[in-house]
């Protein structure tokens, strides 16, 4: 229909997991099997997927399927976790040991919300079906990708025909053996987080406006003049609020002499202008008259509505920036 989103696909690998006689352990001891099954996935599974990048989409009882977003991911991960099963199972007694077959295929999957489906995840699972206890199953893209990325030799099964698939699947196989032989996969990377600039822009905007307030904080402790004696039958008017301290923040200007970063510095500038206008006990000369002296370097400018000597600024502050912190000058 016309109105309906259009199928979202991608290319995944995708392994398809289970318990081998999951049914005989469950009859043999229910708690005891889950328990055991709860543990494995827990302290081994779990983070072995979650170490190359894999995400559980589907659950069963006994099995589990994965989406990874490489072939080399999803191998090496099988790996890891069969060679951690041999670890844990060899002080269980055979009849209660937890023994996984792993299928694992690449192709063209379909998105349903957090589900996958297609062809690419029905075939993982007819290759889990045919491989031996303790084992992996691969089918021929997947070995194509990692047959020189992963020191393994897989056996070449042929063309093997699978329940519900149309056409035969070639199949490559590695039993116990190899796998306890194999080397550890390697851990995967971390992907470190991106760097940004904007804190540490940040911390030198929060440094000049300290430095700002500081300095306003100082030119308000200068003592009063003494008021001038005046004669008795003279009464003394309302008496006058102490003049404020008065401040301009010049232009901000990038290190370098680069123009492409004008805008972000007259933002900065405009930024710290307004911040300091919160203070009360502060006069802050407008950006219309501090931006008049942008590429200039003025001792002590003066208010934008006139020019008298008592509304000059006590200070002045002037920065530039390098493209990742600020400073003043």
């Amino acid at each position: 229909m016309a109105n309906e989103a259009p199928v979202e696909r991608r290319l995944a690998a995708i392994l398809a997991a289970d318990v081998v006689g999951y049914s005989r352990l469950m009859g043999a001891d229910e708690v005891g099997t889950l328990r055991a099954l709860q543990a494995c996935r827990r302290e081994l599974i779990d983070p072995a997927i979650a170490g190359r990048r894999g995400r559980i989409f589907k659950t069963t009882g006994d099995g589990l399927l994965v989406e990874f977003p490489s072939a080399v991911d999803a191998v090496a991960c099988a790996i890891t976790v069969q060679q951690g099963m041999t670890r844990r199972n060899a002080d269980t007694a055979e009849d209660k040991r937890l023994v996984f077959r792993v299928g694992i295929n690449i192709g063209d999957v379909i998105l349903d919300k957090d589900d996958v489906f297609g062809d690419g995840v029905n075939v993982a699972a007819r290759l889990e079906s045919l491989c031996e206890p303790g084992g992996i199953c691969l089918s021929r893209s997947v070995r194509d990708q990692v047959r020189d990325k992963l020191p393994l030799a897989f056996d070449d099964l042929g063309e093997q025909t699978v329940k519900n698939i149309a056409r035969p699947v070639r199949a490559f196989a590695l039993g116990p053996q190899p796998i306890a032989a194999a080397p550890a996969p390697e851990t995967a990377p971390a992907v470190a987080p991106r760097r940004r600039a904007w804190p540490w822009l940040g911390a030198g905007a929060a440094a000049i406006l300290l430095t700002a307030a500081g300095a306003a904080w100082w030119a308000l402790r200068e003592p009063a003049a003494a008021p001038q004696p005046v004669a008795a039958a003279v009464s003394f008017p309302a008496p006058i609020p102490a003049a404020r301290a008065s401040i301009a923040v010049l232009p901000f200007t990038q290190l370098g002499g680069e123009s492409s970063g004008d805008y972000f510095a007259d933002g900065l500038t405009e930024d710290i202008i307004a911040a300091l206008g919160r203070f009360r006990e502060l006069s802050v000369i407008a950006r219309a008259a501090v931006f008049a002296y942008k590429g200039k370097n003025p001792t002590r400018p003066r208010s934008a509505a006139t020019s008298r000597s008592d509304t000059s600024s006590r200070a002045a502050f002037a920065g530039a920036w390098s493209g990742s912190a600020s400073r003043s000058a």
